[in-house]
């Protein structure tokens, strides 16, 4: 039996039980089991994208967890770069060796692959609440706004028709007493 574990756009045999064939990973695949594996990292806020890309993110919610992870992936390992924010009180280098364990565990466990460098650039360092409130889009403060101006036109059409009603039920009691006997 002969295993032989690919990447990006290199073609590498697997041959199991005679039957032939091969493995091939695209960057993107690995990237984004390593954006996922990174969520579980304690003390990681995020991964950064770049200027252009979180300035993206700052107007639209994106739920893209390969943002901000690049990888080069060869036949048989791979190697990441990422940049980082870290959050404020937390032992930075337990991070990165905690973000090194879990991408190589995890890539190691779904494609065979070596992970043989991960580089990590901690590009800022943010409390949490100080990251929560960054991490609010327009698109978060525009559906705020929108149920809000929602909500405040329900309750000025509820209390609009109260008024009519109310003022409905008065004219009918001047309707009523007024008619002569």
């Amino acid at each position: 039996m002969t295993e032989n574990y690919p990447v990006n756009n290199y073609t590498v045999n697997h041959d199991s039980q005679d039957l032939k064939g091969t493995i091939t990973y695209a960057d993107k695949a690995i990237e984004k089991i390593i954006g996922t594996a990174l969520k579980s990292v304690d003390g990681l806020l995020s991964v950064s994208s770049g200027f252009f890309a979180d300035l993206k993110n700052k107007v639209v919610n994106s739920d893209n967890v390969a943002e901000g992870v690049n990888v080069e992936v060869g036949t048989k390992q791979v190697a990441t770069d990422l940049k980082i924010v870290v959050e404020y009180g937390k032992d930075i280098p337990a991070i990165v060796d905690s973000i090194k364990s879990v991408i190589s565990e995890e890539v190691k466990e779904l494609t065979h692959l070596e992970v043989v460098e991960v580089n990590v650039e901690v590009v800022d360092i943010q409390t949490k609440e100080e990251f929560e409130a960054a991490s609010v889009t327009l698109q978060d403060r525009a559906t705020a706004a929108g149920q809000a101006t929602g909500e405040f036109v329900s309750t000025q059409a509820s209390k609009a028709g109260e008024a009519i009603s109310n003022t409905t039920e008065k004219v009918k009691e001047q309707v009523e007493s007024s008619r002569v006997e």
